[in-house]
This record gives C-alpha cells, sequence and structure tokens, in this order.
C-alpha cells in the first residue's frame, strides 16, 4: 500500500490543485455538488467543460472516475507511489481504482480514501473486500456522538476510517476485519493529518481487555442468509441480528466507568414479543443506561429489496433467486419485520439502570448527541427523592417553546404543548398547571414553591396538585425540557 511518505506526497500535490472542499465548491458549484452527491457525474462534467488544469484533473480522476492523461499528472510528487501502490493504473492515460473525496469535520480538513461509488447509473457487484466511503449512515453516527474531549475511543469497524476523524480523543483505536479497510482508513488519516492505533479483528477481538470512554460503530449488521457471498462492511455472517447483539454487550464490557458507547444497527422483529422487550434482554445484564430509537420499521420484502440493490443484483438473473432464499431465511428465523435505529449506551454503574425504547420516525434536529449526552446527565436528577426533587431549582431548556392550539376567536386553546426545538424534537401536551409550572422554572425559586404558586392562582389544593403533578415534571426532567437550575 501506500507509503507514508507517498501519503505525504499526495497531500501535497492534492493542495496543490486546490482539491479541497471549499475550492470544489468554487469551482463546481451548488449543482454539480448535488449531483455528486446523488452519484451523478454529468453537473460536474459539464462544469468542468474541456479543462486540463490541475484542479480538473484532479477532479476526474479521483471524483468522476474518469481517465486523465498521463502528461496532466507529470508534476505529481506522489505519482510513482500511487502507481507501485496500484492506487493508479495505465500508462498514457491513468485511471484511478479507489476515490479520494475532500472531507471536512471538527477535527481537522481533509480526504477519504475508499472504493468508487458506480455513478450515472452503472450497477455492478461490489468486490466482496469493498472499503464503503462517506455515507449517511456514517455522517448519522457522527451526529450520535455526545460532544466532548474523550480520553481513549474505539472505532469499531472503522471502514474507510471515516468516525475515527470526526472522533475527539486523546487516542483512538480504529479496528476493521477488512485488511484492505485498515489500508485505505490509513491513508483517509494520514491525509487529515490525524493518526489512530490501527487494528486488525473481529468484534472486540484487537481490544481483548481494554476499556474506552467512548465506542462508536456502524456495524456490519445486515441480516443476509448464510451462504450468501458476503460483502464484509455491511455482512458479518452472523444469525440473524446475533451481531448486533454481541456489539452491544461486547461493548458494555468494554466501556470505562461513565463511558458511552453508540451503535447505529437494525434489530429483528419477532413474533409475539415487543421489539423493545427483547433489546431489553440484551442491555439490563450489562447494567448500563441505554436511550434506544427505532427510526424505521421495514417489513421483510422492504429490507431485503434495499440491500439487494446494495449488492448490485437488481435487474439481474440471479434477482429472484436471492430473494426468495432472503425470504425463506426470514421465515425460518421467525423475522416479521425489522426495525433499525439508534442504541445508546452509559455505564454508570446503578443498580437500577434507565431503560428507554421509543418508536421514533419523527425529524429530529441533527446533531442529536448532546441529547443522548443530555438523556443520561438527566437520569440522576429526574429519580431525586420528592423532598429532594422539590427544593430543586429548575430551568426550562432554552429550546423550549410553548404551542397553543384552539379554535379560532376562543378565549382559552383546546391544547398546550411543550415542543422541543432541538435534540429529538419530542413534544408533550400539558395541562394548564403543567404549564404554567414549567413556564415559571427559570431557575430562581424552588419547585414547591412554584407548585404551591401555581394551586393559589388556580384556587386548587397545593398538595393534591403537587401529586398530580410529580411524574409529568420528572418525565420533563428525564426528557430534557427542564434543567437542573
Amino acid at each position: 500500500m501506500l507509503s507514508t511518505s507517498d501519503i505525504e506526497r499526495l497531500r501535497d500535490d492534492l493542495l496543490a490543485a486546490a482539491f479541497t472542499i471549499d475550492d470544489l465548491a468554487d469551482r463546481l458549484g451548488e449543482p454539480a455538488l448535488a449531483g455528486l452527491a446523488r452519484n451523478t457525474s454529468v453537473a460536474a462534467a459539464r462544469a468542468l467543460g474541456d479543462g486540463r488544469d490541475p484542479q480538473s484533473s484532479a477532479i476526474r480522476l479521483w471524483l468522476l472516475q474518469q481517465p486523465v492523461a498521463a502528461d496532466d499528472l507529470k508534476s505529481w510528487a506522489s505519482l510513482s507511489g500511487l502507481r507501485a501502490a496500484g492506487l493508479l493504473v495505465g500508462d498514457a492515460e491513468l485511471r484511478a481504482t479507489v476515490e479520494l473525496k475532500p472531507h471536512g469535520s471538527d477535527r481537522s480538513e481533509g480526504w477519504i480514501c475508499s472504493d468508487a461509488t458506480p455513478l450515472d447509473g452503472r450497477v455492478g457487484k461490489p468486490r466482496e473486500d469493498f472499503v464503503l466511503g462517506a455515507s449517511p449512515a456514517s455522517t448519522t453516527l457522527s451526529q450520535l456522538v455526545p460532544p466532548g474531549r474523550y480520553g481513549r475511543a474505539l472505532d469499531l469497524g472503522t471502514g474507510c476510517g471515516i468516525q475515527a476523524l470526526h472522533l475527539d480523543a486523546a487516542q483512538i483505536v480504529a479496528t476493521d476485519l477488512n485488511p484492505r479497510a485498515l489500508d485505505l482508513a490509513r491513508i483517509s488519516l494520514g491525509l487529515s493529518g490525524l493518526t489512530a492505533d490501527l487494528r486488525l479483528g473481529s468484534l472486540y477481538e484487537p481490544v481483548d481487555g481494554e476499556r474506552f470512554d467512548l465506542i462508536a460503530t456502524n456495524p456490519p449488521y445486515v441480516m443476509s442468509p448464510p451462504g450468501d457471498a458476503r460483502l464484509v462492511y455491511r455482512e458479518g455472517g452472523f444469525t440473524a441480528d446475533d451481531l448486533v447483539r454481541q456489539v452491544v454487550t461486547g461493548g458494555a464490557d468494554h466501556l470505562a466507568d461513565g463511558g458511552t458507547l453508540t451503535v447505529l444497527g437494525n434489530w429483528a422483529l419477532t413474533a409475539g414479543q415487543p421489539w423493545g422487550e427483547r433489546l431489553a434482554e440484551w442491555i439490563r445484564p450489562t447494567g448500563c443506561d441505554a436511550l434506544v430509537l427505532q427510526r424505521e420499521l421495514l417489513d421483510p420484502f422492504e429490507y431485503i429489496e434495499i440491500w439487494l440493490a446494495d449488492a448490485g443484483l437488481a435487474g439481474t438473473p440471479q434477482y429472484l433467486d436471492r430473494y426468495r432464499a432472503w425470504l425463506d431465511y426470514f421465515a425460518g428465523a421467525g423475522i416479521e419485520a425489522v426495525g433499525m435505529g439508534w442504541i445508546a449506551l452509559r455505564k454508570a454503574g446503578r443498580e437500577h439502570p434507565s431503560l428507554r425504547f421509543d418508536d421514533w420516525p419523527h425529524a429530529v434536529h441533527q446533531p442529536v448527541g448532546q441529547a443522548f449526552g443530555d438523556f443520561f446527565g438527566a437520569v440522576e436528577p429526574s429519580r431525586l427523592a420528592e423532598p429532594d426533587f422539590l427544593t430543586r431549582t429548575w430551568r426550562t431548556h432554552p429550546g423550549l417553546v410553548q404551542e397553543t392550539v384552539g379554535a379560532p376567536g376562543a378565549a382559552d386553546p383546546q391544547h398546550l404543548v411543550l415542543r422541543q426545538q432541538h435534540g429529538f424534537g419530542r413534544a408533550v401536551e400539558a395541562g394548564t398547571a403543567l404549564a404554567a409550572i414549567v413556564g415559571a422554572c427559570d431557575g430562581d425559586l424552588p419547585l414547591g414553591v412554584l407548585v404551591g404558586a401555581v394551586a393559589g392562582l388556580l384556587d386548587v389544593d397545593a398538595e393534591a396538585l403537587r401529586d398530580e403533578v410529580m411524574q409529568p415534571l420528572r418525565r420533563l426532567v428525564a426528557d430534557g425540557y427542564l434543567l437542573p437550575g
């Protein structure tokens, strides 16, 4: 693979060619960038015209998957190294065997090295050790991580290295089962000026006995029939959703005290058991607090069609045979539907951890990492003994608004809704008394005083009102509507 010195030369060549995020935006324009995001090159090619300048050559070579005259790259100091590593092939004309995309994060700006995604409607079966580049899934995972500086972080199943580019940690360990993924991740990290301890192996084998403050993973969770030719980046060769289960249970064993595990994955829904109950069986023995959001629910047909198309089988003679094999596999495993979503665990060391499972297909306010962190931080305050809960001061989250719904011209609204304009975007209908108490929470007066004051305004018994609003108020604290004052 590419040597460290050649990675440094390649970085210099890319900078000299103005192959950066801002420079590409200036050269190509929004329509072309949007087209590339849809895997079409037409707008970008038109924006380049017949240009043969260094920037045009870099864009054609690394993004548009087009040949470039070798003479147009003769000034590149990394050229011989790229050829020797097999990343460029050809003589008079050169083609790239990988894709390089400019990429930025809060930590750095650089490039991601991965296999190329087929453009312009081309269909082809990926190689078994295909290394996926930036994707909606990888972007989502980076947004699930609670913000902050971590000591040790584990990027489990690093792929092209994109998560490692986003993790803010003193030490990053990045693992993968695919040796080729580690080769390309090393290029991605090197081009971006970052380092990580890259290790080969399955799941937690490469980090046996080690503990981390953060584990982030988008594992190969696709549930395909055994015996299928596996795509390593998406299929782990486990039965049904057992890989995700092992990621969750094994991750808890590798968390330091207070450490966080974030997982983007899917799980099977089986007859006679709610999905949250099934996942609770995975998580409860770990002793971790957990928040799990099911973002999508797919029937077997939808799920299978997505992944057959992803494997390049749509329109091929094998399509229907593979479709039937998947259906038979799901039927034999008792899989009636597939849930897709987000799993977050915090190693809190509680005797009675907080487990929360929500169907949440609604729009959220990304990044939601802060909302996950707030959920874990709110467990203890929401569980305070009643006297302590009432003597505490609370304040409304700055992203909270109150909405009223009613008939035009009516004196009073029919509904009062508290809605989050942050994080998960939750909303709850509140009665007059609860809304008044929440509205008065500004961090100055103890909650018990506010409850008594609202009881006086409404001319109701203060003790009865306290009993009525206590559980809803605890839920508002747990869900981030109210923060400690």
